[in-house]
Protein backbone atom coordinates (compact mmCIF):
# COMPACT_ATOMS: atom_id res chain seq x y z
CA UNK A 1 0.00 0.00 0.00
CA UNK A 2 1.30 3.46 -0.85
CA UNK A 3 1.08 6.34 1.59
CA UNK A 4 0.96 10.09 1.17
CA UNK A 5 4.38 11.72 1.40
CA UNK A 6 3.92 13.30 4.80
CA UNK A 7 6.82 13.96 7.15
CA UNK A 8 6.14 12.52 10.62
CA UNK A 9 5.65 15.44 13.04
CA UNK A 10 7.35 13.73 16.01
CA UNK A 11 9.41 10.72 17.07
CA UNK A 12 6.37 8.65 18.04
CA UNK A 13 4.81 9.28 14.64
CA UNK A 14 8.05 8.09 13.05
CA UNK A 15 7.85 4.91 15.11
CA UNK A 16 4.26 4.41 14.01
CA UNK A 17 5.32 4.81 10.38
CA UNK A 18 8.02 2.19 10.96
CA UNK A 19 5.44 -0.14 12.51
CA UNK A 20 3.18 0.47 9.52
CA UNK A 21 6.05 -0.47 7.23
CA UNK A 22 6.70 -3.77 9.01
CA UNK A 23 8.98 -3.08 11.99
CA UNK A 24 7.58 -4.99 15.01
CA UNK A 25 10.08 -3.42 17.41
CA UNK A 26 8.77 0.04 16.56
CA UNK A 27 5.28 -0.84 17.73
CA UNK A 28 6.68 -2.55 20.83
CA UNK A 29 8.45 0.70 21.69
CA UNK A 30 5.25 2.70 21.20
CA UNK A 31 3.48 0.27 23.51
CA UNK A 32 6.15 0.77 26.17
CA UNK A 33 5.92 4.54 25.88
CA UNK A 34 2.16 4.86 25.82
CA UNK A 35 0.82 1.95 27.87
CA UNK A 36 0.70 3.79 31.20
CA UNK A 37 -0.91 6.99 29.80
CA UNK A 38 -3.50 4.87 27.99
CA UNK A 39 -4.33 2.82 31.08
CA UNK A 40 -4.60 5.95 33.21
CA UNK A 41 -6.84 7.69 30.68
CA UNK A 42 -9.10 4.67 30.21
CA UNK A 43 -9.41 4.04 33.97
CA UNK A 44 -10.35 7.67 34.58
CA UNK A 45 -12.78 7.60 31.69
CA UNK A 46 -14.68 4.45 32.66
CA UNK A 47 -14.15 4.64 36.43
CA UNK A 48 -13.00 1.03 36.83
CA UNK A 49 -9.38 -0.16 37.09
CA UNK A 50 -9.82 -3.61 35.56
CA UNK A 51 -12.06 -2.39 32.77
CA UNK A 52 -9.72 0.52 32.06
CA UNK A 53 -6.79 -1.86 31.63
CA UNK A 54 -8.84 -3.97 29.23
CA UNK A 55 -9.82 -0.87 27.26
CA UNK A 56 -6.18 0.18 26.99
CA UNK A 57 -5.29 -3.21 25.54
CA UNK A 58 -8.18 -2.87 23.08
CA UNK A 59 -6.93 0.57 22.04
CA UNK A 60 -3.47 -0.75 21.20
CA UNK A 61 -4.95 -3.71 19.34
CA UNK A 62 -7.13 -1.36 17.31
CA UNK A 63 -4.14 0.84 16.44
CA UNK A 64 -2.02 -2.18 15.50
CA UNK A 65 -4.70 -3.62 13.25
CA UNK A 66 -5.12 -0.26 11.50
CA UNK A 67 -1.37 0.40 11.16
CA UNK A 68 -1.33 -0.19 7.39
CA UNK A 69 -3.61 2.83 6.91
CA UNK A 70 -1.66 5.18 9.19
CA UNK A 71 -0.71 8.58 7.75
CA UNK A 72 1.02 11.04 10.13
CA UNK A 73 -1.20 14.07 9.60
CA UNK A 74 -0.97 15.21 13.25
CA UNK A 75 1.03 14.58 16.40
CA UNK A 76 1.01 10.96 17.50
CA UNK A 77 -0.42 12.07 20.85
CA UNK A 78 -3.46 13.58 19.14
CA UNK A 79 -3.83 10.42 17.05
CA UNK A 80 -3.64 7.91 19.90
CA UNK A 81 -5.90 9.91 22.19
CA UNK A 82 -8.49 10.29 19.42
CA UNK A 83 -8.54 6.51 19.03
CA UNK A 84 -8.66 6.13 22.82
CA UNK A 85 -11.42 8.70 23.28
CA UNK A 86 -13.61 7.23 20.55
CA UNK A 87 -13.12 3.72 21.91
CA UNK A 88 -13.89 4.76 25.49
CA UNK A 89 -16.92 6.80 24.40
CA UNK A 90 -18.34 3.76 22.65
CA UNK A 91 -17.77 1.60 25.73
CA UNK A 92 -19.17 3.91 28.40
CA UNK A 93 -22.31 4.49 26.36
CA UNK A 94 -23.20 0.86 26.78
CA UNK A 95 -25.61 0.27 29.62
CA UNK A 96 -23.40 -2.24 31.44
CA UNK A 97 -20.60 0.32 31.85
CA UNK A 98 -22.67 3.17 33.29
CA UNK A 99 -21.84 2.46 36.94
CA UNK A 100 -20.33 5.66 38.35
CA UNK A 101 -18.46 4.16 41.31
CA UNK A 102 -20.30 6.02 44.07
CA UNK A 103 -21.91 9.40 44.23
CA UNK A 104 -20.62 12.61 45.68
CA UNK A 105 -23.75 12.80 47.86
CA UNK A 106 -22.89 9.49 49.49
CA UNK A 107 -19.43 10.78 50.33
CA UNK A 108 -20.90 13.91 51.90
CA UNK A 109 -23.07 11.86 54.23
CA UNK A 110 -20.36 9.59 55.68
CA UNK A 111 -19.89 10.19 59.44
CA UNK A 112 -16.67 11.71 60.68
CA UNK A 113 -17.35 11.74 64.46
CA UNK A 114 -14.75 10.57 66.94
CA UNK A 115 -11.67 11.09 64.78
CA UNK A 116 -8.55 12.83 66.00
CA UNK A 117 -7.89 16.10 64.14
CA UNK A 118 -4.95 14.68 62.16
CA UNK A 119 -6.86 11.56 61.16
CA UNK A 120 -9.89 13.70 60.37
CA UNK A 121 -7.82 15.91 58.09
CA UNK A 122 -6.40 12.89 56.27
CA UNK A 123 -9.83 11.39 55.82
CA UNK A 124 -11.22 14.68 54.55
CA UNK A 125 -8.40 14.92 51.98
CA UNK A 126 -9.11 11.36 50.88
CA UNK A 127 -12.81 12.16 50.54
CA UNK A 128 -12.03 15.19 48.41
CA UNK A 129 -9.99 12.98 46.09
CA UNK A 130 -12.80 10.41 45.92
CA UNK A 131 -15.33 13.16 45.34
CA UNK A 132 -13.30 14.55 42.42
CA UNK A 133 -13.12 11.11 40.84
CA UNK A 134 -16.85 10.54 41.30
CA UNK A 135 -17.72 13.98 39.93
CA UNK A 136 -15.47 13.55 36.88
CA UNK A 137 -16.92 10.08 36.24
CA UNK A 138 -20.40 11.61 36.35
CA UNK A 139 -19.73 14.19 33.64
CA UNK A 140 -21.19 13.71 30.16
CA UNK A 141 -18.72 11.70 28.10
CA UNK A 142 -17.45 14.45 25.78
CA UNK A 143 -17.00 16.89 28.68
CA UNK A 144 -15.10 14.21 30.59
CA UNK A 145 -12.87 13.53 27.59
CA UNK A 146 -12.03 17.21 27.09
CA UNK A 147 -11.28 17.71 30.79
CA UNK A 148 -9.03 14.64 31.07
CA UNK A 149 -7.14 15.59 27.91
CA UNK A 150 -6.50 19.08 29.27
CA UNK A 151 -5.83 18.32 32.94
CA UNK A 152 -4.03 15.00 32.71
CA UNK A 153 -2.35 15.22 29.31
CA UNK A 154 -1.74 18.96 29.26
CA UNK A 155 -3.08 19.27 25.74
CA UNK A 156 -3.65 22.76 24.33
CA UNK A 157 -7.13 23.58 23.09
CA UNK A 158 -6.14 23.13 19.44
CA UNK A 159 -4.88 19.61 20.06
CA UNK A 160 -7.95 18.68 22.10
CA UNK A 161 -10.07 19.92 19.21
CA UNK A 162 -8.08 17.71 16.81
CA UNK A 163 -8.42 14.74 19.14
CA UNK A 164 -12.17 15.14 19.58
CA UNK A 165 -12.61 16.15 15.93
CA UNK A 166 -14.38 19.38 16.79
CA UNK A 167 -13.64 23.11 16.99
CA UNK A 168 -11.66 25.06 19.57
CA UNK A 169 -14.79 27.00 20.52
CA UNK A 170 -16.66 23.73 21.10
CA UNK A 171 -13.82 22.51 23.34
CA UNK A 172 -13.96 25.75 25.33
CA UNK A 173 -17.68 25.24 25.82
CA UNK A 174 -17.18 21.62 26.92
CA UNK A 175 -14.52 22.61 29.44
CA UNK A 176 -16.57 25.51 30.76
CA UNK A 177 -19.61 23.30 31.35
CA UNK A 178 -17.45 20.59 32.94
CA UNK A 179 -15.83 23.06 35.35
CA UNK A 180 -19.18 24.53 36.38
CA UNK A 181 -20.55 21.07 37.11
CA UNK A 182 -17.47 20.07 39.10
CA UNK A 183 -17.48 23.29 41.11
CA UNK A 184 -21.12 22.73 41.99
CA UNK A 185 -20.56 19.07 42.92
CA UNK A 186 -17.41 19.74 44.93
CA UNK A 187 -18.49 22.94 46.70
CA UNK A 188 -19.06 21.12 50.02
CA UNK A 189 -15.43 19.94 49.97
CA UNK A 190 -13.48 22.88 48.64
CA UNK A 191 -13.94 26.60 48.98
CA UNK A 192 -12.07 28.66 46.44
CA UNK A 193 -9.14 26.30 45.85
CA UNK A 194 -8.08 25.81 42.22
CA UNK A 195 -9.85 22.84 40.69
CA UNK A 196 -7.79 20.05 39.20
CA UNK A 197 -8.19 16.36 38.48
CA UNK A 198 -6.32 14.61 41.26
CA UNK A 199 -5.50 11.01 41.69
Amino acid sequence: MTHAATDPPDDDARLMCAARDGDPEAFAELFRRWRRPMVRFAVRFCGQQDRGEELAQDIFLKIYRARARYVPRESFRAYIFRVATNHCLNEVRRAEHRHRGGSVDALKREPRDGLRPSADALLHADRIQQAVRAAVAGLPETQRAALLLQKEQGMPLTEIAETLETTVSAVKSLLNRARKTLMRELSPFVDDAPLGVTG
